[in-house]
C-alpha cells in the first residue's frame, strides 16, 4: 500500500466502511481531514451550528438504519457540547463513532488553550474511548471503534485523532470493518431449565427493553407472550419491540419511581426480562421488585445487563430472537389443554381491560381539549388520516405524548422512535437524522417548547441540506413534565399542593417558533385553535422541503 497522511487514510476507511453522511461541526484542529474531504464526495458532511446538533442527528440516523454514524466533534469545548447528547446515545444504544481532533500529542506536556483529557471526559457517555497515538493504527483502531459500536448491546465509542499524528504517513491499508455474528442460541438443557422454571405460571410477566428491537425479534415475542398468556411491559423502550395493539401489550413500567413499577413487577409468580435491566428508573426500588421465591429467567446480548441490580435465577447470553422462538417452543410444548385456554382467557381479560383504559384516557385527552380549546387531538387526528403507511415519527413529546399518539399508535418496527436518556433537544435533529436514512419516506419530529429550545437551531441544518423532515413544537408554554413530578413528589412527601414553581414557566416572554423558525430558513405555522389543524396539516405534509408547525398543547402564564 502507498504511504499517504493518516488523515487521508482516515477517510479512506471511513469509505471502506460505507460511511455516507458525517454530522459535525468543524474546528481549527480537525482543519486537516476535513480540508481531505474534498477528495471524497462519497462522504456528505452534514454541517450543524452545534455539537448537540450533530450528535442528534446521529442518533437518530443510527437507531433508524442500526448501522453506525460518524461524529466529527471539536477538541475539549466540542466534545463538552456533546456529551449530553452522547449520554443520550448511550442510554439508546445508538451506534455512533465520534472523533474528535486535537492540536497534537507534541502539546501533552503544555496544557494550551483547550486542553483536555478527552478520553477521560468521554469514558462515562461511551462503551469505548481512545486515543490514536502512532498513525499506523489509525485504521486498525477506527475499524475496532465501528466493530465496538456496531455490536450488542450498540453503543457510541469515541477516537480522538491528535493533528500531527494525522499529518504523520501511513501504508496501513483501508478495508472493510468486521462483525462478530451474535446469532447464538441457547444450550439446551438452559433452555429446559428456563421452561421448566416459568411454565407454572398462573400471572406471568414479561419486561422487555429495546434489545428486543436491534435483534429483530418482535415476532418471537409476540408468539411467546401468545402462547405463555404474559403481559409484556416495557423498560428501557424507546421502539417498537412489540405492537401496542398486541392483546399482550401491558404498557411502559415507570420511568421515574420504582414504587410505579413495583406494582406490576411485584404482582407476576414468574418473570422473564429480556432486551433491558432490572430496572432503568430515575428513582429505582432498592428491594422487593419481584416477589419472594419468584422464578425470574433473563436472556440477552449484554452481559452486564443480566443480574445488573438483582439476582435472576437463570440468565441467559444468547440472542434474543433465537432465544424468544425457541423458549416459546418449549413453554408450549409443556402446555396442557387446561393452560392454553387458561392463557388465552388471561390475554383476553387483559387486553380487554387495557382497551377500556385507553378508551377513558382518550375520552379525558378530548374533554380537557374541547374545554380549554386546544388544537392537538384534532391535529393528530387529521395527521393520522394524512400519513402515507410507511411514515416514521420520532417522538420527543414528553407529556402531549399519549394524547398526541393514540390515534398514531406505535405498530410497526423502524416507524417509531422514541426519546432516550433525559437529555432534552433530540426530536428536532433525530427527526433529520431519520430523514437522511429514509429520504423516500415521511418523517415527523415531535417535540416540546422546552426540548426544542436546546437544538432549534437544527433547523438551519434542514433547510441548507434541503432535508425534508417536518416537526411539530407541542407548546404548552412550561416544562410541563417538571410540573407532573414535582405534583407526584408533594403527594409523596404529604406536601399540600401549591403553585408550580415560576421556573418552570416559558411563557414569559412568549417564544414565537413559527418567526424564529423562518429566520433559520424553515417554513412555519402556528396552530392555536382546532380549526386550524386540517389546513395546516395538509399545508405541512405538501411542502416539499422541512417544515414547522407550533402546535399549542397547554396554555401557559404567558399567554
Amino acid at each position: 500500500m502507498d504511504s499517504r497522511p493518516a488523515r487521508a487514510a482516515f477517510l479512506e476507511q471511513l469509505t471502506a466502511a460505507g460511511v455516507r453522511y458525517m454530522f459535525g461541526n468543524p474546528g481549527t484542529v480537525e482543519q486537516g481531514f476535513l480540508d481531505e474531504l474534498r477528495h471524497h464526495p462519497e462522504i456528505d458532511y452534514q454541517l450543524t451550528l452545534h455539537e448537540s446538533v450533530a450528535v442528534g442527528m446521529a442518533d437518530g440516523y443510527a437507531r433508524a438504519t442500526r448501522q453506525p454514524a460518524v461524529v466529527q466533534l471539536h477538541s475539549g469545548v466540542g466534545l463538552g457540547n456533546g456529551v449530553g447528547m452522547l449520554y443520550q446515545a448511550m442510554r439508546g444504544h445508538a451506534p455512533l463513532v465520534v472523533v474528535v481532533g486535537e492540536s497534537g500529542l507534541r502539546y501533552d506536556a503544555m496544557q494550551a488553550q483547550m486542553y483536555a483529557d478527552l478520553v477521560a471526559m468521554a469514558e462515562p457517555v461511551t462503551k469505548w474511548a481512545t486515543r490514536v497515538v502512532d498513525p499506523d493504527s489509525t485504521l486498525r483502531v477506527l475499524r475496532r471503534a465501528f466493530k465496538v459500536a456496531g455490536t450488542p448491546p450498540y453503543g457510541p465509542v469515541l477516537v480522538v485523532l491528535p493533528a500531527d499524528v494525522m499529518d504523520q504517513p501511513t501504508s496501513e491499508e483501508a478495508v472493510p470493518v468486521s462483525y462478530p455474528d451474535t446469532a447464538s442460541a441457547p444450550d439446551p438443557a438452559a433452555l429446559d431449565r428456563a421452561a421448566d422454571l416459568l411454565s407454572d405460571a398462573r400471572n406471568p410477566l414479561v419486561i422487555v427493553g429495546d434489545g428486543v428491537h436491534f435483534a429483530g425479534a418482535q415476532p418471537e415475542l409476540a408468539r411467546l407472550a401468545e402462547v405463555w398468556g404474559a403481559e409484556v411491559w416495557g423498560a428501557d423502550w424507546a421502539e417498537v419491540n412489540l405492537s401496542v395493539e398486541h392483546p399482550a401489550y401491558a404498557g411502559q413500567l415507570g420511568h421515574m419511581f420504582g414504587e410505579s413499577s413495583r406494582r406490576v413487577t411485584g404482582a407476576a409468580d414468574a418473570v422473564l426480562l429480556c432486551g433491558t435491566y432490572a430496572l432503568p428508573e430515575v428513582f429505582p426500588a432498592l428491594e422487593g421488585v419481584f416477589g419472594d421465591g419468584v422464578p425470574v429467567v433473563h436472556i440477552d446480548l449484554d452481559t452486564d445487563a443480566i443480574a445488573k441490580n438483582f439476582p435472576v435465577d437463570l440468565g441467559l447470553v444468547a440472542d434474543p430472537k433465537r432465544s424468544l422462538g425457541l423458549l416459546a417452543d418449549a413453554l408450549a410444548a409443556r402446555m396442557t389443554g387446561e393452560r392454553r385456554t387458561a392463557a388465552d382467557d388471561r390475554l383476553r381479560r387483559g387486553a380487554a381491560a387495557r382497551a377500556e383504559a385507553r378508551a377513558a384516557a382518550v375520552r379525558r385527552g378530548r374533554e380537557h381539549a374541547e374545554a380549554n380549546d386546544l388544537p392537538h387531538i384534532a391535529f393528530a387526528e387529521e395527521l393520522a388520516a394524512r400519513l402515507p403507511d410507511d411514515a416514521v415519527l420520532f417522538d420527543e413529546a414528553l407529556t402531549a405524548g399519549p394524547d398526541l399518539f393514540a390515534p398514531l399508535p406505535p405498530t410497526e418496527p423502524g416507524h417509531w422512535h422514541q426519546t432516550r436518556g433525559g437529555s432534552l433537544g433530540v426530536g428536532i435533529p433525530g427527526a433529520l437524522g431519520a430523514q437522511l436514512a429514509h429520504p423516500e419516506r415521511t418523517v415527523v419530529g415531535f417535540t416540546g417548547d422546552g426540548g426544542s429550545m436546546y437544538t432549534f437551531q437544527a433547523l438551519w441544518t434542514a433547510s441548507r441540506h434541503d432535508i425534508g423532515a417536518k416537526f411539530v413544537i407541542c407548546n404548552n408554554s412550561s416544562y410541563k413534565l417538571l410540573e407532573d413530578n414535582i405534583e407526584q413528589y408533594w403527594r409523596e412527601q404529604g406536601i399540600p399542593a401549591h403553585d408550580h414553581p415560576e421556573i418552570f414557566d416559558l411563557g414569559r416572554p412568549a417564544i414565537d417558533f413559527a418567526a424564529l423558525s423562518k429566520s433559520l430558513g424553515v417554513p412555519a405555522l402556528r396552530v392555536e385553535k382546532t380549526g386550524q389543524a386540517a389546513s395546516a396539516v395538509a399545508e405541512m405534509l405538501a411542502h416539499r422541503g422541512p417544515f414547522l408547525i407550533d402546535l399549542v398543547t397547554g396554555r401557559g402564564k404567558g399567554r
